[in-house]
């Protein structure tokens, strides 16, 4: 689980700024899960992952 985790963030890493925006990107996951109310509240942590890497 570790080791897929790491080549995650090294994947991303490569990719500009993707290692900043993933925390915004995970979260933006987390939360999309939460039936009827996930995509509303993560607007604001996908306009953040956008703003870090467009």
């Amino acid at each position: 689980m570790r080791k897929a985790l790491l080549l995650l963030a090294l994947s991303l890493g490569l990719s500009g700024c993707g290692l900043v925006a993933a925390p915004c990107r995970i979260g933006s996951a987390a939360l999309k899960i939460v039936p009827l109310v996930g995509h509303a509240a993560a607007v604001p942590t996908d306009a953040c992952a956008a703003a870090i890497d467009p």
